[in-house]
């Protein structure tokens, strides 16, 4: 497994902001018992887990006591921790909030080739169920793919999936790599589509194809405060792109806030977002299956 990284006498100074405050209570509709958050991150505490060496930005500490109070404000009861690129393949943070969790909690890990057999089954032990890819320009591009596809096929075997961190202009390009993918594979962020290029773009009119024709794909409807023109609400211009996907495939997608919203300029409220989530499912048993059902088909909730 790869090393813990090094602590130091003093936390890091953050490159990046941190997420407002206090976000707001949702205002549309009340989430039903067992909603989760199935994209959220935790970062630090520093002092305790500190960020990777080789990571590109350093984010303020949002650990999991933070995320706990998050979660009470918002109505949700589960989440899903995915572990980012400022923590590289020290996944201690994230195991440690999904232990925090006692069975609410999941986890998607960062792994490399250091991981033993015995390192990966003691992550499955703790909860984690995925593994995650980053292809994304600025947090360093695509994986080397023959290493990519030795953890792909080691983690098969725990029945794990595969989350995909794409730029839109490059999903495109990677039409043999998601043909020949053995296990379910999440796209992230509606594979950061901009919004302002609308349902017609090369890149989501792939993603669109993808999730009808391919029972191994998800997607996360996540980050409008990413995708929308200009990065800041009330993100209307995103919700034909998520309604479209939904329409698609209900069965296949997962929603999460992707707090505390690494590398953002402008922080959104949680609030708001989760409120979105009523425009792009104005149907309450249909917004349920995406809060509740669907995770609990990938994560082992228990």
């Amino acid at each position: 497994m790869a090393e813990p990284n090094p602590r130091h006498d003093e936390p890091p100074e953050p490159t990046v902001p941190g997420p407002i405050p206090l976000a707001s209570a949702p205002t549309v509709f009340t989430p039903p018992p067992a909603a989760c958050d199935a994209h959220c991150h935790v970062f630090g505490p520093a002092m305790q887990f500190p960020f990777s060496p080789n990571r590109t930005y350093t984010p303020p500490d949002s650990g999991i006591d933070a995320f706990i109070e998050l979660q009470r404000r918002l109505g949700l009861s589960r989440a899903v921790f995915v572990q980012a690129s400022c923590h590289g393949t020290d996944n201690s943070a994230m195991v440690d909030a999904i232990a925090r969790g006692e069975g609410r909690y999941a986890g998607v890990a960062m792994i490399d080739d250091t991981f033993t057999d015995a390192d990966i089954a003691e992550l499955h032990e703790g909860g984690v169920r995925g593994t995650r890819f980053n292809f994304v320009a600025h947090l360093g591009g695509a994986p080397d793919l023959d290493g990519f596809w030795r953890i792909v096929n080691r983690v098969a075997a725990l029945d794990w999936h595969i989350v995909l961190h794409f730029d839109a202009k490059d999903l495109p390009s990677h039409t043999d790599l998601l043909d020949a993918m053995p296990v379910p594979y999440v796209i992230d962020h509606m594979a950061r589509v901009p919004a302002a290029g609308g349902v017609e773009q090369e890149s989501f009119e792939q993603l669109l194809e993808l999730m009808l024709s391919d029972e191994r794909c998800w997607v996360k409807i996540s980050c409008a405060e990413r995708l929308t023109e200009g990065k800041v609400a009330p993100y209307d211009d995103v919700i034909p792109l998520a309604r479209a996907l939904i329409d698609a495939a209900p069965n296949r997608v997962l929603w999460g806030t992707d707090w505390p919203h690494p590398n953002m300029a402008v922080m959104p409220d949680e609030g708001h977002l989760l409120d979105l989530l009523a425009a792009y499912v104005p149907d309450e048993n249909l917004r349920n299956q995406i809060l509740v059902d669907n995770p609990t088909t990938l994560y082992d909730f228990s």
